[in-house]
């Protein structure tokens, strides 16, 4: 079970950069999972890196998520900006969050299987892999809220 939820997680992980390069560079989908499929789960870094692995990543769950945040993102975007703070929307969100956050409402949304406080978790585990613990506790408020309204 280990190593699946390793998997998931390194699935999760990459579809935030997926989405994010399809934010920043508007990368059609098949280019994009084609690219994450051959370079990026599973694969090495860097080859001048003894050693230097990506974590091997679940592909199927790391398709699921890019495919679905793009295919559902005008729904998604709508339950997140509903649940921000007065004064915020979704515009005003650093890029990489707004995919953190995207995602986890993608998972809330669509993957039942996934139960609600492991999507959270894995999600707030993803902010802190490039936010302090302040904006990890705001993806994990934005999305328990975003659960009670999807689950």
């Amino acid at each position: 079970m280990k190593g699946r939820s390793q998997a998931r997680a390194a699935a999760r992980l990459a579809a935030v950069q997926a989405l994010y390069q399809h934010e920043m560079e508007a990368t059609a989908l098949a280019p994009l999972l084609d690219e994450f499929h051959r370079h990026r789960l599973g694969g090495e870094i860097d080859p001048d890196i003894e050693g230097a692995h990506y974590a091997e990543a679940e592909v199927a769950f790391f398709d699921d998520v890019v495919k679905g945040v793009l295919a559902r993102r005008e729904e998604i975007d709508a339950l997140l900006g509903a649940r921000l703070a007065k004064g915020w929307s979704l515009p005003r969100l650093d890029k990489t969050m707004l995919q953190i956050l995207r995602a986890g409402t993608y998972e809330l949304l669509a993957r039942a299987d996934v139960p609600t406080g492991s999507a959270i978790s894995e999600y707030v585990d993803v902010a802190h892999a490039f936010f302090d613990p302040r904006e990890a506790k705001f993806v994990n408020g934005v999305l328990d809220a975003v659960a009670k309204g999807v689950r």
